[in-house]
């Protein structure tokens, strides 16, 4: 049993959490032990790509696909225009913040598949690109 202290809303409440790892999903964890001062400090897992890099262009096709669900804010790109690598192609609103769905290649836009104010699903095709 361990003793934690919370503070919900201002107040500090004390509770007990008993460990019975017999939970839904749970994962077992083994203690990690402690890297001595003269060992320098490495990650214990590589760093993951974010869900907006991850999934920017998840094809060969030139598919450029929304990472999360969200709100398209703006939209920089139009048919036919020519795209850098990087170019900032539209605005996509989730959970508040605003991400930049870039091109990951140089390119020309073949279509603009979406409007400004429109709801997408994650894995929605947001423009698509040819070489």
């Amino acid at each position: 049993m361990r003793t934690f202290s919370v503070k919900v809303n201002g107040k500090e409440y004390e509770v007990e959490i008993e460990e019975t790892g017999n939970f839904p999903g749970a994962v077992p964890v083994a203690p990690v032990p402690a890297a001595s001062p003269h060992q320098a400090a490495q990650p214990a897992v590589a760093p993951r790509p974010t869900a907006a890099s991850a999934m920017v262009n998840n094809s060969a096709d030139g598919r450029i696909v929304a990472p999360m669900p969200g709100t398209v804010l703006s939209i920089n790109c139009e048919n036919g225009q020519a795209v850098k690598k990087g170019d900032v192609l539209l605005m996509l609103e989730a959970m508040k913040m605003e991400n930049e769905i870039q091109a990951p290649a140089d390119g020309k836009v073949a279509e603009v598949k979406v409007v400004k104010g429109q709801s997408v699903d994650a894995g929605e095709i947001l423009v698509q690109l040819t070489a």
